[in-house]
C-alpha cells in the first residue's frame, strides 16, 4: 500500500455508535452536496488530512528552494487546512467555514489537483524562471494618471 493510503487507513474513518443524532442535511446526515457530479463523502475531513500532509511531504523532499513563493503559499494553505480539519473532525460545515473554500467534498479534489501541480512545478522547475521584480507601491491617488470617465447626466 502506498504511504497515502496507509496514512487514510491509520486515521479514524467511520463512527458507528455515536451517540450524536443523525440531522438531515448535517454532517453525517447531508446527502447531497447539491453539485452535480460530485458525491456526498463522510470522510472527506479525514481525506483532507491525508492528502494536504502528501503535498507537505512532497515539498519538503523536493529540491524546491523554501523561500520560493509558490512553495510558501502552498504550504500555508495546506497547512491551515489541516489544522482547520484536525480540530474539526466531527464537525464538516466548521471545516467549510474555516477554510472558505468550498465544501469539504470540494476541498479534498482541490488537494488532488494541487498536488498536480506541485508535481508539475517541481518537475520543469519553475521556481528557477521567477526573476525578482521592484514593485512601485503608490497609495496616493492623486498621483495616478488615471481619470474618472464622464458620467451621464440623467
Amino acid at each position: 500500500p502506498s504511504v497515502a493510503q496507509f496514512r487514510l487507513a491509520s486515521v479514524p474513518l467511520q463512527r458507528e455508535f455515536s451517540s450524536k443524532p443523525l440531522i438531515p442535511g448535517v454532517g453525517l446526515g447531508k446527502t447531497s452536496t447539491g453539485l452535480v457530479g460530485l458525491a456526498v463523502d463522510h470522510e472527506a475531513v479525514p481525506k483532507m488530512i491525508v492528502k494536504y500532509q502528501a503535498i507537505l511531504d512532497k515539498l519538503a523532499a523536493s529540491d524546491m528552494p523554501e523561500d520560493a513563493q509558490y512553495r510558501i503559499n502552498v504550504e500555508a494553505i495546506a497547512r491551515y487546512r489541516i489544522k482547520a480539519a484536525q480540530e474539526n473532525l466531527e464537525d464538516p460545515e466548521m471545516v467549510e467555514e474555516l477554510c472558505n473554500c468550498g465544501q469539504v467534498e470540494e476541498l479534498v479534489i482541490q488537494a488532488d489537483q494541487e498536488m498536480g501541480v506541485v508535481d508539475m512545478y517541481i518537475r520543469e522547475r519553475w521556481w528557477e524562471l521567477i526573476k525578482p521584480v521592484d514593485v512601485e507601491y503608490n497609495p496616493d491617488p492623486a498621483d495616478d494618471d488615471y481619470t474618472e470617465p464622464p458620467t451621464e447626466k440623467a
